[in-house]
């Protein structure tokens, strides 16, 4: 634990929280500044800044609680959709250094946008640089 990090205060009992669910690895709590009603973020209860310092058997725990939650978050809040989703580092506009996923109920006529539109406009990339980008990632 991070002394801080709110969610690792959040999970300590120190700050309150309005707990939704919780495992022994994983705590769903939702957001106090929510995009929608039942906002809901999932954190591990152990302190990992970013997704590459989640430990696999960790990281399948916290998404089987993003899985498990999401249709009832949606049915609590009667919502048409949702958007799940981290923001992995400051540059994409993680504001908490400690991982956490959002479950963002999505409505009809809500005014949001899909995923796609975090990340600004589209690079104009050739087949040649989008094959070269694969082959870079699966040779990593």
């Amino acid at each position: 634990m991070s002394e801080e990090c709110i969610f690792c205060s959040i999970v300590d009992g120190d700050i309150p929280a309005r707990t939704v669910h919780e495992t022994d690895a994983a705590l769903a709590f939702l957001d106090a500044n929510p995009l929608a009603p039942g906002h809901t973020l999932v954190v591990p209860k152990a302190h990992h800044r970013q997704i590459e310092d989640l430990p696999a058997d960790l990281a399948q725990e916290v998404f089987d609680v993003v899985t498990e939650l999401t249709p009832h978050v949606r049915s609590v809040v009667d919502a048409d959709a949702a958007n799940v989703g981290l923001n992995d580092g400051e540059a994409a506009g993680q504001e908490v250094p400690h991982l956490h996923v959002h479950i963002v109920p999505r409505f009809e006529g809500d005014g949001g946008a899909p995923i796609h539109a975090v990340a600004g406009e589209r690079p104009d990339l050739t087949d040649d640089e989008i094959d070269a980008i694969a082959e870079s990632i699966r040779s990593e």
